[in-house]
Formats: C-alpha cells, sequence, structure tokens
C-alpha cells in the first residue's frame, strides 16, 4: 500500500473516532451487525452478487432459528469500481462502529483493511478471494487461484496457434504478481512447450477503452489468448478481442455468454456457499481468526466448466478430453499444480 493512501486512512480513522466512541457494540443490544462491503457494483458482477445472496441468505436462515436469542442485521454497501476509493470507503464503515463483522471480496482487501485493525482493535473482518494469515481480527477464505489459473493457461496453451498468450489485470497486487499471472503462464507453457506469457495493466478496474487499446496492441504483437482479470474494463478486451479473433480464458464465473465463440473457459467458484457457509461459522462462534482457509476442486468450491454448449461448440473434441482429464485429476489428487 503506498504512503499517501496510508496517509488518507490515517487520516479519516482519525477524523472519525469520536463516532466509534459513541457507537460502541454495548449499545447495540442483543442485535449482531453484519455489514457487506462490495468492492463493485452488484449489477455489474455477478461475484459480488453472489457474495450479497450467500450474505442474506445465512441472516435468513439464522433468524429462522433465533427464537429468543440474537437476530442479525445485514447491510449491504456497494463501493463501486474506483478501486483509489475503496480504502476511504472501507474506513468510513468501520469508523461507524456498528457493525460486529465486515464481509468482503477481492485480493486487494486484506491489505487495504491491515491498517484499520490497529485503529479499531474490535472490529472482525472475513475476506472471501483473499489472502492474509497471522492477524487476530481477520479471517480468509481463499480460492485455489492456482488451480484457476494454471487451468486457464493450460487450455490457453492448447487454444494457442501463435504461442503467445497474456494476462490483462486491472492492477497488479500481491496475489497477481505472485499466482495469478505465473501460474497461467505456466499452465500455458506446460500445454505446448515455448508458449509465451505477456504481462498488462489497465491501471484500474473500469476504463474499457484501456482494455481495448491494450488489447489491439497485443494482437499487433501476435497474442491470440487472453485472460482478463480486470473487472469493467473487460469489456474492452472483449471488444477488441472478438474484432482480432482472440480468445478468452475466464476464472471466476461463467462467461461464456459474454462473448460466445471467443471465450474459451470459465472457471466458477462458488462464493454464495462460502459467504453463507464463513458467516454462519461466525454466528456460531467457530470463525478461525487469524487464518486463511484454501478451497479448491477437491472441497467442491472451484468449477472448470465443462458442460456449457458455448464451451463444446466453441474448443475442439480432442482438447476437451485433455482438459477433462487434468481436471480430474486435480480432484482427485493424481495430478498436482506444479510450484513455481
Amino acid at each position: 500500500m503506498n504512503k499517501v493512501l496510508y496517509k488518507t486512512i490515517i487520516a479519516v480513522t482519525a477524523l472519525a473516532s469520536i463516532a466509534l466512541t459513541s457507537c460502541s457494540k454495548q449499545s447495540r443490544g442483543q442485535e449482531i451487525s453484519v455489514a457487506v462491503f462490495l468492492p463493485g457494483i452488484i449489477a455489474d458482477s455477478p461475484t459480488y452478487a453472489h457474495v450479497a445472496q450467500g450474505a442474506e441468505e445465512a441472516v435468513k436462515e439464522h433468524n429462522a432459528g433465533a427464537s429468543g436469542g440474537r437476530k442479525v442485521s445485514l447491510h449491504i454497501m456497494e463501493a463501486g469500481t474506483n478501486q483509489a476509493e475503496w480504502a476511504t470507503k472501507l474506513t468510513a464503515l468501520t469508523a461507524t462502529g456498528k457493525y460486529d463483522l465486515i464481509i468482503s471480496s477481492n485480493p486487494s482487501m486484506p491489505e487495504i483493511a491491515l491498517p484499520l485493525t490497529d485503529r479499531f482493535p474490535e472490529q472482525k473482518f472475513i475476506f472471501l478471494d483473499g489472502a492474509l494469515e497471522g492477524n487476530p481480527n481477520i479471517a480468509c477464505i481463499s480460492y485455489n487461484q492456482k488451480e484457476q489459473t494454471y487451468l486457464s493457461g493450460y487450455i490457453s496453451g492448447l487454444m494457442s496457434r501463435t504461442h503467445k498468450v497474456a494476462v490483462v489485470a486491472a492492477q497488479e497486487y500481491p496475489v497477481m504478481n505472485n499466482i495469478l499471472y505465473p501460474y497461467y503462464a505456466r499452465g500455458a507453457q506446460d500445454a505446448a512447450g515455448g508458449t509465451t506469457c505477456d504481462f498488462r495493466v489497465v491501471g484500474n478496474w473500469y476504463d474499457a477503452s484501456k482494455g481495448a487499446e491494450i488489447t489491439d496492441a497485443l494482437a499487433a504483437s501476435g497474442v491470440d489468448v487472453i485472460m482478463p482479470i480486470c473487472g469493467g474494463a473487460s469489456q474492452g478486451v472483449i471488444s477488441s478481442a472478438k474484432e482480432h479473433g482472440i480468445y478468452l480464458a475466464y476464472i471466476d464465473e461463467n462467461s461464456f455468454a459474454k462473448a460466445p465463440g471467443t471465450v474459451i473457459s470459465s472457471c466458477s467458484t462458488k462464493q454464495e456457499t462460502a459467504t453463507k457457509e464463513a458467516l454462519l461459522d461466525f454466528l456460531d462462534g467457530k470463525t478461525e481468526w487469524g487464518t486463511t482457509k484454501v478451497v479448491g476442486l477437491q472441497e467442491g468450491y472451484i468449477d472448470f466448466i465443462e458442460t456449457d454448449p458455448l464451451y463444446e461448440s466453441t474448443v475442439p473434441l480432442q482438447i476437451r478430453e485433455k482438459m477433462s482429464a487434468l481436471v480430474e485429476g486435480l480432484r482427485n489428487g493424481s495430478i498436482k499444480v506444479p510450484e513455481l
């Protein structure tokens, strides 16, 4: 986290400290209050919609059985796609002191929340799709992104005609630099020796024009398969990819319908289930604070989608059979993603 962003957090938390004092947990009575902080917009992201739905289901289930016990209230906040504003908005939400728990989902969120745990030592956070160890106020559930990106890279290597693939990322962050990009590149290289992987950064999660500009440049360099991880900016990637005959490989959700004939793979994550289970564990006092729980294909939280008709019509049978064998091996443990 850069110094300017950190100073912004400190300034906001200092101004909000009075609010924290006046809204202490003792003033909440018997109600348990939970906030869902979505670093995006529900209408534009099925991933965040599933987080909200999972939280709503958990609250409904808990409250139905809480006769005479503490019921839960739920607040859902859409923070928008501008990542530069997430730290300030999360700080303001935390500083109200209203919430026993704040849930969010994004690989960058644990780092953003980390300085808040010193300023607000009573606040608890659960982050999905993120990782952080050792902080007693934070618990994380991380999907096995090595599996996701390795699978996406492997099919990209098999489908590439030029042996040149690429990742288009919204921004750089530890998970992107250490897992998503390198394991995608490794998958592509393992599928077809000599495949190279480029890496380009949009700079935000919403600039579709920049996404298209980057994809145009990648097409000119010979890249013919891209894994976009750039939020709303992927609309520009899709537009350019269709124009240049570039294939796209997605993680996190079923994306075949976004560009039929262009999207060659999708890995889905069970965000709704993971959110519901994490919130119910919190309400039952079972959360393991300071840990990151990693779940993947074997645990049923990740799926490489093979049954979508658009997958079957876009990807040749021979390649689909190779992917089925790889997925099954990862699922039953007979194959392991290679360590880098």
